[in-house]
C-alpha cells in the first residue's frame, strides 16, 4: 500500500473527525489504534486498522509506515481525566513522548518514508497563567514554560524533531478544542442544562480555544501545503476569559451563568491537575494568520451555536 493516511489517536476527539472526513472521501487511511476491532466499529470504511502500543518498536503497524503520505500522530493518555496520581503523570508523559519516540523510529526505518510527520503538541507549552488580563500574547516564537505540561509538550516535540530532515515536521501546538462530542464544553454542557453552569475556578484565567471544524481544516490544510512547517498554535485568533467563556455558552443555552466551580472543588476531584484546570494561556494563532488563514469560526458566541445547534 502507498500513498495512504496513517493515524494515531483516530477514536480521539480530534482524530474521529479527521478519519471520518478522509474515509468519506475516498482516501486510504490506515487506523493504529490500540484496538483494532473497537476502532473498526466505530470509523468504518479505513483500508486498514493496526494494533497500536505505544510502547512497541516491532509491531504489526510498522509495515504501514513505509509508502505512507502523511503520518498524523494524534495519540495521548487524557491529562485532565481524571485525579492526578503519580502513575497518571507518568502514564501521560509516557504516552506522548514514549509513543513519539518509537514512531519515530518506525519513520527512521521505512524504507520509503513519509512525506509528511504531523505530531500533536499543545499550548501547554507556553506553561499555564491565572490572569488572563496581566498575561501577554503569546505566538509560536514565546519561550517554553516550566511546569509539569510544558516538560511535556517541550519532550514530546523533541522526540517528534528526531524525524528524518527528508520528511516535512508539523507541530501542532493545539488549544481547548471545542465540540459537544468530548472535551471541555461537553464538560460544561451538563451543569448549565441543569441551570448549575458557570466559569471553572476564578474565571479569569485565559482560555485560547478553536473550534472542532477549524481544527481539522487546519490539520488537512498541513497536509497538503508544504508550507506549513515547524509548530503552529491551532487556537483561535480572540482567546477569552474562562467567564466570557461561560456567558457566552449560557446565552448560547438560554441558561445563567453562575454557579462557578471554586479551586477547592476541583483539588478534592483532580489533586494536583486541579492546578491546571484553573489555569490558562493567551495564545495567538501567528502562523496560520500569516498564511492568511481564514476561520470558519472566529467569534466564540457564533462558534458555540453552531456547536450546539448542531451537536458537534
Amino acid at each position: 500500500m502507498e500513498g495512504h493516511v496513517v493515524i494515531t489517536g483516530a477514536t480521539g476527539l480530534i482524530g474521529f473527525e479527521l478519519a471520518h472526513q478522509l474515509i468519506a472521501e475516498g482516501e486510504k487511511v490506515v487506523v493504529f489504534s490500540r484496538s483494532p476491532k473497537s476502532a473498526s466499529s466505530k470509523l468504518p470504511g479505513a483500508a486498514a486498522y493496526a494494533g497500536w502500543d505505544f510502547k512497541s518498536t516491532d509491531g504489526e503497524w510498522c509495515q504501514y509506515i513505509s509508502g505512507a503520505k502523511v503520518v498524523v500522530h494524534l495519540a495521548g493518555k487524557p491529562l485532565l481525566g481524571g485525579r492526578w496520581t503519580e502513575e497518571h503523570k507518568v502514564e501521560s508523559y509516557n504516552s506522548r513522548v514514549e509513543g513519539t519516540q518509537n514512531l519515530v523510529k518506525a519513520i527512521q526505518a521505512a524504507e520509503k518514508k513519509p512525506e509528511v510527520f504531523i505530531s500533536a503538541s499543545a499550548i501547554g507549552y507556553y506553561g499555564a497563567f491565572e490572569n488572563c488580563d496581566d498575561t501577554a500574547e503569546l505566538d509560536e516564537s514565546a519561550a517554553a514554560g516550566d511546569d509539569f505540561l510544558a516538560k511535556i509538550c517541550i519532550d514530546w516535540e523533541k522526540a517528534a524533531g528526531e524525524v528524518p530532515e527528508s520528511v516535512r515536521l508539523v507541530l501542532l501546538r493545539t488549544g481547548i478544542v471545542l465540540s459537544t462530542k468530548g472535551g471541555m464544553l461537553q464538560q460544561m454542557l451538563l451543569p448549565f442544562n441543569l441551570f448549575l453552569g458557570g466559569p471553572v475556578g476564578s474565571g479569569n484565567q485565559c482560555i485560547s480555544w478553536i473550534h472542532i471544524d477549524d481544527e481539522v481544516a487546519v490539520i488537512r490544510r498541513a497536509v497538503e501545503d508544504s508550507s506549513y512547517k515547524g509548530p503552529i498554535n491551532l487556537v483561535g485568533p480572540q482567546p477569552v476569559s474562562m467567564k466570557m467563556l461561560a456567558e457566552d455558552l449560557g446565552a448560547v443555552l438560554g441558561r445563567p451563568s453562575l454557579v462557578s466551580v471554586p479551586k477547592f472543588a476541583l483539588q478534592v476531584l483532580m489533586g494536583e491537575g486541579a492546578e491546571y484546570a484553573s489555569k490558562g494561556q493567551k495564545v495567538v494563532p501567528a502562523f496560520l494568520k500569516e498564511q492568511g488563514y481564514r476561520f470558519a469560526h472566529p467569534s466564540l458566541r457564533e462558534a458555540l451555536a453552531d456547536l450546539v445547534e448542531h451537536n458537534r
